[in-house]
């Protein structure tokens, strides 16, 4: 069976700068969220974090009909999906019960392990700078967060797995990007997990509060904006290239929990953005030499 590595397009600075735009997104999703999980549970978040989003495409749906999100490829989306899902539900589990510089830690530490299932999954060239970059970056991250204690517990294992299972989608969306735009993939994220994530809510619906629904609108929107950027970006480069940039999201973080609860961060943490800088320039920086 031939490879479609081919076809994909190669734009590593476009794609850089896509994902460093996603990962602002998802910086300030992951601060909606964090506000709203001190009222409403897990279910309910994962969910209209994921309506907000099939909500969002209603205006193109109006517009243009059903034509532009047809795909050929529905279980590769269904794949994708339940990936993300997987990772969704993690995550927001771990920002409900973690603190949230450790929580987004684990959340990105994905792009440690997306250079090997890339790898194993399509084939893509590992090189020792891709190797070397996601090691740089995590160790920025890690400065940054300056994990408690908090990373020792057995609820380190949700935010690991967190990190796998958002790796694989990131692959995923990589493997899709030869024939499906982002916005259908996104689209075809949000309903499945809107579908989905329905289910729960038999046993755990709850009555919102106005603030409650301004929280989640506005995470479901943010989500939706990095979930566009995101996928653009991986169909624009290869995974294991452009993915330390995600690391990004830290630092956004950084500054927005410094704007907002007043965290001034710390020699260590400044150390740690350049790290975290320099992992996702690194790849592209080292990448000069045309392919032989």
């Amino acid at each position: 069976m031939p490879s479609t590595t081919p076809l994909r397009r190669q734009q590593p600075l476009r794609g850089a700068a896509l994902l460093a735009l996603s990962a602002l997104f998802f910086a300030l999703m992951g601060v909606f969220i964090r506000e709203a999980t001190a009222s409403v549970n897990n279910e309910m978040i994962v969910f209209f974090r994921n309506a907000v989003g099939v909500l969002f495409f209603l205006p193109l749906v109006l517009t243009r009909g059903l034509t532009p999100l047809r795909t050929q490829r529905p279980w590769a989306h269904i794949k994708r999906s339940l990936y993300g899902l997987a990772a969704m539900y993690c995550y927001f589990y771990a920002l409900a019960h973690l603190p949230l510089t450790d929580a987004m830690l684990f959340s990105y530490a994905a792009p440690v392990f997306v250079p090997l299932i890339a790898r194993v999954w399509l084939k893509e060239p590992l090189t020792r700078p891709m190797l070397a970059a996601t090691a740089i970056g995590f160790v920025g991250v890690a400065l940054v967060a300056k994990p408690s204690g908090a990373l020792l517990s057995g609820l380190s294992l949700v935010g690991i797995l967190a990190a796998v299972l958002a790796a694989c989608a990131f692959v995923s969306i990589r493997e899709m990007s030869s024939s499906e735009p982002a916005f259908r993939i996104v689209f075809w994220f949000a309903l499945v997990s809107t579908l989905i994530s329905a289910v729960p809510l038999l046993w755990a619906w709850q009555t919102l509060t106005a603030p409650q629904w301004l929280l989640l609108i506005a995470a479901g929107l943010t989500a939706s904006f990095g979930q566009i950027a995101m996928s653009q970006a991986y169909s624009c480069a290869p995974p294991g290239l452009i993915g330390p940039v995600a690391y990004l999201a830290i630092v956004f973080g950084g500054l927005i929990a410094w704007l907002r609860w007043d965290e001034v961060p710390g020699q260590a943490s400044l150390i740690g953005a350049a790290l975290v800088f320099a992992a996702g320039l690194l790849p592209l920086l080292w990448r000069t030499k045309p392919a032989a």
